[in-house]
């Protein structure tokens, strides 16, 4: 882990080229390049669709930087997954929060906010107000 005060993203989905792509989406529409680390955590070990609880934390255990690390997911069962990581208190690095966010466009909020160097919270709540974001 280095300290380099940004927040880590772990995008979490049921398919490893959605979360590959989204990861990637969020880099390229932020224009972070290396500047937040952001890892996809997608899919099982073994390559089928699903949630792999080894797969997530060793993505976690990845971007942290020291500052804490925003895991977002994609449906239900990636939440109870992370949920349960959080819940066992070691699977993961400290200041690990789960996020509350829709995926897409809330992972562009949260790699956009955290190249900015804004702590863990304020990159929660970027990623959360993309719900309130209109498309009409």
């Amino acid at each position: 882990m280095s300290d380099d005060g940004r927040v880590g993203i772990v995008l979490v989905s049921h398919s490893a080229a959605v979360a590959e792509s989204v990861a990637e989406l969020a880099k390229g529409l932020a224009g972070s390049g290396d500047t937040v680390a952001v890892a996809p955590a997608g899919g099982t070990a073994g390559g089928d669709l699903g949630t792999s609880a080894e797969l997530i934390s060793a993505a976690a255990a990845s971007v942290d930087r020291g500052a804490g690390v925003a895991v977002l997911t994609d449906l239900g069962s990636a939440v109870l997954t992370v949920k349960t990581l959080l819940a066992e208190g070691d699977e993961l690095p400290e200041h690990t929060r789960l996020v509350d966010a829709p995926f897409v466009e809330g992972a562009v909020a949260a790699v956009v906010t955290a190249s900015t160097g804004a702590d863990l919270a304020a990159v929660e709540a970027a990623a959360a107000e993309a719900y309130t974001y209109r498309k009409t």
